[in-house]
């Protein structure tokens, strides 16, 4: 995974496979490049915001 990935790059990245393989347009060798490619952009955006709602509970924990 690229170093300098942000949320929003991760994002916009799934949203552009998204369009692609609704568009019906994509190759069946494709396909598979794209689904192994928004797995791993799906686990990044994953991993990213439970980093971010730990530093919010850091921030502002909640009441329990």
């Amino acid at each position: 995974m690229n170093k300098d990935l942000t949320y929003d790059s991760a994002y916009s990245e799934l949203n552009e496979i998204l369009a692609a393989l609704q568009s019906e347009e994509t190759g069946l060798d494709q396909l598979s490049e794209k689904l192994k490619r928004a797995a791993e952009l799906t686990e990044f955006c994953k991993t990213k915001l439970r980093s971010i709602e730990m530093d919010i509970e850091k921030i502002s924990p909640s009441e329990q």
